[in-house]
């Protein structure tokens, strides 16, 4: 079977890294990785020389050499570009956010599907470990908790951060609650940018499950936490780390649970106990991987077999039309 042959378009901060997992993909066989493409040359140059990759002139002639293409540029560029590609019957995977308006963002579904093309959205998170672990046990959330702080970054200040940022948690709990959103409340404010840069949004859905949304990149301290309250059918509560791929499960124990004289509870600690009941806490077990290694791979598999994306338009245009009514009501506050 011929290797799918892929390029990247974009190497800045998140390009250069999409550049190296698919050198790194292209040298275990899975894929033939043709090139990059940077508006920027003296940057494609760099990342060229310290992979090894040729450096294409235009996206027309790295469009010429690939099946599929990565769309790594600024959030102003995607659709165009995105839009360009489809339409010459090429796959991509366009980095989150999707575009900048829902109506392009409804046209690049159309395309993929009259070109019967794959499109994905960068939500990585998706991939991380811990939201996987997530899925088979937060099987019917009651209330979550997001955090996803960050210092100032040196890129996509085009956006504000619920663009940048929260779209990743929106995404997340969108797939998680399974509920249509009956409300939003949205606070945020500017501070280093003309755009928002500290955002809180609380999301009401259908089936009861309320979530609380809180992204900054004017923090002093990186973070990517969840917490979820899960339904009286599995009570628990599960606390997780995105960025170590760690946590914790708190639940109520089985009598089987329990440590005895000569048998210890595996890692699980009593951290309280009423009417017979013992509440204990036990690390989560996940098998750490590389979010953004198994986003590509994932990429490669959909446009080789034919199949529908995790993370694909119509899902992506989901949170996206969520961040844009939070934006919308941050931009009405006075």
């Amino acid at each position: 079977m011929a290797k799918i042959k892929v390029a990247v378009l974009g190497t800045g901060s998140l390009g250069q890294h999409h550049a190296r997992i698919y050198s790194e993909l292209a040298t275990a066989g899975e894929v033939e990785f043709t090139g990059i493409y940077d508006t920027h040359a003296e940057n494609a140059r760099k990342v060229a020389d310290k992979h090894k990759l040729r450096v294409f002139n235009s996206i027309a002639e790295a469009a010429a050499n690939s099946d599929a293409l990565n769309i790594v540029t600024p959030t102003t560029t995607h659709f165009e570009i995105a839009k360009q590609l489809l339409a010459q019957g090429k796959h991509v995977l366009v980095e989150k956010p999707m575009t900048d308006n829902s109506a392009q963002a409804a046209e690049l579904i159309e395309i993929a599907k009259q070109k019967n093309c794959t499109l994905q959205v960068g939500h990585v998170e998706r991939f991380n470990p811990v939201f996987k672990y997530l899925e088979t046990v937060a099987t019917e959330p009651r209330f979550i908790e997001c955090q996803r702080l960050s210092p100032f970054p040196a890129r996509s200040t085009d956006i504000g951060v619920v663009l940048d940022l929260m779209i990743h948690d929106l995404d997340i709990v969108l797939a998680l609650v399974k509920s249509p959103v009956t409300g939003v409340e949205a606070v945020g404010a500017a501070v280093l940018s003309r755009s928002e840069d500290i955002a809180n949004a609380r999301l009401k859905f259908a089936n009861g499950c309320i979530a609380n949304i809180t992204a900054s990149r004017v923090s002093a301290e990186r973070l990517r936490k969840i917490s979820v309250f899960n339904g009286a059918a599995s009570p628990c509560f599960v606390s997780l780390d995105f960025r170590t791929q760690e946590g914790f499960i708190y639940r109520v124990a089985n009598d089987d649970d329990l440590p005895t004289e000569t048998i210890p509870a595996k890692d699980s600690t009593v951290i309280n106990e009423f009417a017979g009941k013992k509440i204990v806490r036990e690390p989560v077990p996940i098998a750490k991987d590389e979010p953004l290694k198994l986003e590509l791979q994932h990429f490669i598999q959909c446009v080789r077999e034919k199949k529908t994306p995790m993370v694909g338009g119509e899902s992506a245009k989901r949170a996206l039309d969520l961040a844009f009514e939070i934006t919308r009501q941050i931009q009405q506050i006075k």
